[in-house]
């Protein structure tokens, strides 16, 4: 029986070209660094930065404020500066994404659920899931 290769989706810019997925983590990567550290996110791009990876996190760096509002709000009041560096900056990345709409909503929840179980932890991936969820249902109300 043949299987057939996927098709992987990449996108241009940096060094090579890399996957979408690859430049989520990277974009995480690079958050969780400025989140911790507070030192400006251009200073943080060593070499070449693919260009996905560095839109999506100077949009998250400059809109963290409205981002980590609608955290709070969709997480029960639960201020996003108490949850884990890393969850957050997962969830901002999402909320980037989903408020872009170049990428279906399915497959942005996927993809941060995916990061939050690798990265962070299971409970971790449950926090996304259930936070993103609500700011998806309520988007499509």
């Amino acid at each position: 029986m043949r299987r057939r290769r996927r098709r992987r989706r990449c996108i241009g810019g940096g060094v090579g070209v890399i996957s979408r997925r690859e430049a989520r983590r990277a974009a995480v990567f690079l958050l969780y660094q400025w989140d911790v550290t507070g030192t400006p996110l251009g200073s943080l791009y060593e070499g070449e930065v693919d260009d996905y990876t560095r839109t999506v996190a100077d949009l998250v760096a400059a809109h963290a404020p409205e981002l980590d509002a609608r955290i709070t709000a969709a997480s029960d009041d639960w201020p996003a500066d108490r949850l884990g560096t890393v969850e957050r900056n997962i969830l901002r990345v999402a909320l980037e994404e989903l408020d872009a709409g170049d990428v279906p909503d399915e497959v942005v929840l996927d993809e941060a659920i995916t990061l939050a179980k690798r990265y962070a932890s299971d409970d971790a991936g449950r926090l996304v899931n259930g936070i993103l969820g609500r700011i998806v249902r309520e988007k499509a109300a």
